[in-house]
């Protein structure tokens, strides 16, 4: 591990008491320090070296510690960035955190949580004793880490489709397929993991939410700590915080012993909140606070207990619907949604169909004491991509579950499958597959005759639905950026907004940085 000393650091602040006060918090720690007073005085020191971290206040006397950011990413350069917000403003906090921070503290800063960040952001925080790893619970509310549009001061990332490219990772290989939809997803997940940021697994239900968290966790610094699992909607109201931050013997009836929560068994490493849009709002109120304070308090105890968790949330929901309708708090949202990854169904990446298939099958083999696996075959894979499948892989692992206790046979067929006809899409398979032979035809085949379409007998609930369609297919093509999309269709940002509420047209996608109109959700 490299000496204190080898870590050279920018502070800029406009107080020059302030200023001095980290310069010796962090000289004290054995670190080389510079200072500066604006943005443009750091920009001269940065131009003169590298160093190992900048931090930066917010409110400077010629910009801000974004503009600090921006230029930062703009040159490419590598030092990651802790910026020093006002207590309270969450907006600005997660602002930094999009544009590239590593982390940030609020004010007055706690100095011992002011070393802990720093040497975490110099990955110091497992090997010295007096550093304590990243997202060190604090009372002055941070929130963890860098989200990707920075490069995680690792350098540009490389394409996932570059040559040579490097063999997956164990948890990312578990991901079937080699669609451009999952192959995204597993370029995100290698970014986020090596932040502390809170992600936002979005996606319908069945399609894999929990793999792509286990998935981050064990890509991250964190995988050989715990990762607990929590199924909020599982939990009876009336036990949530006893369940989440544990209690003490006595503090309720059949409480003969102390107990820890899921907070306390996720300690050092990750907490993933399933279904986190089922949570009541009370409770989400505790959540809120234990995410910003760093610390939990037992049901029962006095004082509250610091815990150092990396938070992983999944939802089928769209929260930015659910803050709107007051089902879900707007700061909690914005404390779990830094950075969003959208799991994409499976009726969007049917080229997969076969990879994971095949991968079900040998693990149903392998259970079963099965060998060799069985396959479906081509007219089988043909049949099941006509399928919409609402319940995504998981319904698909249902029915190859079926087909292999009934059939027994190597070959699993069409009429093994058991997918109801009326179930089936209209038209050609999307599954692409190596063609066949077809029998040369002798005669043209006769065009159909123009049906005509019936009228309506709703005019104004068929106009609705023809703009609702036309609203999706423009969001789905413009990446859910709503600006673009309506740009397209002729439309302002706020025709867009009004639309899409009066129809009911959700933003189901990941509207990330790129998103001109992102942050009107609040």
């Amino acid at each position: 591990m490299s000496s204190p000393s080898h870590f050279s650091l920018l502070v800029i602040d406009d107080e020059p008491d302030l200023r001095t006060l980290y310069e010796l918090t962090l000289l004290r720690e054995g670190y080389d320090v510079e200072t500066a007073g604006t943005v443009e005085d750091a920009w001269l020191h940065l131009k003169d070296r590298t160093y190992s971290a900048v931090i930066t206040d917010m409110r400077l006397p010629d910009g801000t510690g974004l503009d600090l950011l921006r230029r930062l990413e703009e040159a490419g350069r590598r030092e990651k960035a802790i910026v020093i917000t006002a207590y309270g403003s969450a907006e600005n906090a997660v602002e930094a955190l999009k544009s590239g921070a590593y982390d940030y503290l609020t004010k007055p800063v706690d100095l011992k949580q002011f070393r802990a960040v720093v040497a975490s952001a110099l990955g110091r925080g497992a090997g010295s004793p007096t550093v304590v790893p990243a997202n060190l619970p604090s009372e002055n509310g941070k929130a963890p880490a860098a989200p990707f549009p920075q490069g995680l001061a690792t350098g540009p990332a490389v394409a996932v489709s570059d040559p040579p490219a490097p063999p997956l990772s164990p948890a990312l290989a578990r991901m079937a397929g080699q669609s451009s939809a999952i192959q995204q997803v597993r370029a995100l997940v290698e970014k986020v993991a090596r932040s502390m940021a809170p992600v936002l697994v979005n996606g319908e239900s069945g399609t894999g939410k929990e793999l792509v968290a286990r998935a981050i966790h064990e890509v991250s610094p964190r995988g050989e700590e715990p990762f607990i699992a929590v199924n909020c909607s599982a939990i009876p109201e009336h036990l949530l915080e006893a369940e989440f931050f544990g209690y003490r013997k006595g503090a309720f009836t059949g409480a003969a012993d102390d107990r820890e929560g899921f907070f306390q068994a996720a300690d050092g490493g990750t907490l993933f909140l399933d279904e986190i849009g089922e949570l009541p709002l009370a409770m989400q109120s505790k959540l809120l606070r234990a995410i910003q304070e760093r610390s939990v308090r037992p049901v029962g105890a006095v004082t509250e207990q610091a815990v150092n968790v990396r938070l992983v949330s999944a939802t089928h929901k769209d929260l930015g619907a659910e803050v709107h309708a007051g089902r879900f708090r707007q700061d909690l949202y914005y404390r779990l949604n830094v950075i969003q990854i959208r799991v994409p169904a499976l009726r969007e990446r049917l080229e997969d169909l076969p990879s994971i298939c095949e991968r079900v099958l040998d693990r149903i083999a392998r259970d079963a004491g099965v060998s060799p696996a069985p396959r479906v075959s081509r007219e089988g894979l043909l049949h099941l991509s006509r399928y919409g499948f609402p319940g995504n892989v998981r319904e698909l692992e249902n029915l190859l579950h079926r087909a292999v206790a009934l059939t027994g046979a190597e070959t699993i067929g069409v009429a093994d499958l058991g997918v109801p006809e009326l179930a089936l899409g209209q038209g050609e398979p999307e599954l692409r597959l190596p063609a066949e032979p077809e029998p040369v035809r002798t005669e043209p085949a006769r065009p159909a005759a123009p049906v005509q379409q019936p009228l309506p007998t709703n005019l104004a609930a068929y106009l609705d639905e023809v703009e609702r369609d036309v609203l999706d297919r423009a969001l789905e093509r413009y990446r859910y950026n709503r600006t673009a999309a309506g740009a397209s269709l002729g439309l302002s940002l706020r025709q867009m907004r009004y639309r899409m509420a009066r129809l009911g047209v959700n933003v189901g996608g990941d509207t990330d940085g790129n998103d001109t109109d992102r942050g009107d959700e609040g």
